[in-house]
C-alpha cells in the first residue's frame, strides 16, 4: 500500500514484469492522485503492453486526474498504436467531457484502431452525459 514503493517498482525497468503488474493493479486498487501519478510516471517504459495495461487501469479508475496523462499518450504519434487505442478508450471510460475536443481532433486518426477508439470514447461520453441527465430529472 506504499505508492511510493510501488511507482519505483513499476518504473524499473529492471524489474519482471509480474511484478510491475502487481505494483499496476495494486496503485489501481489504492487509486487517487498519487496513484495516477505513479502509473503515469511509468508510461516512459520501454514496454507497450505495461503502457497498455496503465492506460486501461486509469480506465477502470475513472480519475480526471488521468486525463492530462492519457491526452498526452493518445497524441503522441511514436506512441504504439495499441497505447494510443487505449488512452482514447480510457478517456471515453472516465466520462470527462474536457477530452472531448482531443477525442475529435483523432477519430480520423490515421490508425484505423486508434480513429474507431475515439468514436467509441466518443460514443461513451455521450452516454455518460445523458445519464447524468437522467439521473438530475
Amino acid at each position: 500500500r506504499n505508492v511510493a514503493r510501488l511507482r519505483e517498482t513499476i518504473c524499473n525497468e529492471e524489474e519482471k514484469m509480474f511484478q510491475r503488474m502487481r505494483a499496476l493493479f495494486a496503485l489501481r486498487n489504492i487509486g487517487g492522485e498519487d496513484s495516477v501519478e505513479a502509473l503515469a510516471a511509468a508510461f516512459s517504459s520501454s514496454s507497450a503492453l505495461l503502457k497498455h495495461e496503465i492506460a486501461y487501469v486509469m480506465g477502470q479508475m475513472q480519475d480526471s486526474s488521468a486525463v492530462p496523462f492519457l491526452i498526452e499518450r493518445l497524441e503522441d504519434f511514436d506512441e504504439d498504436v495499441m497505447v494510443r487505442h487505449e488512452a482514447a478508450e480510457a478517456l471515453g471510460a472516465i466520462g470527462d467531457r474536457t477530452a472531448l475536443g482531443v477525442l475529435e481532433r483523432f477519430k480520423d486518426d490515421r490508425d484505423i484502431v486508434v480513429a474507431e477508439s475515439c468514436e467509441v470514447a466518443l460514443d461513451l461520453l455521450d452516454w455518460v452525459a445523458s445519464k447524468r441527465l437522467d439521473y438530475s430529472e
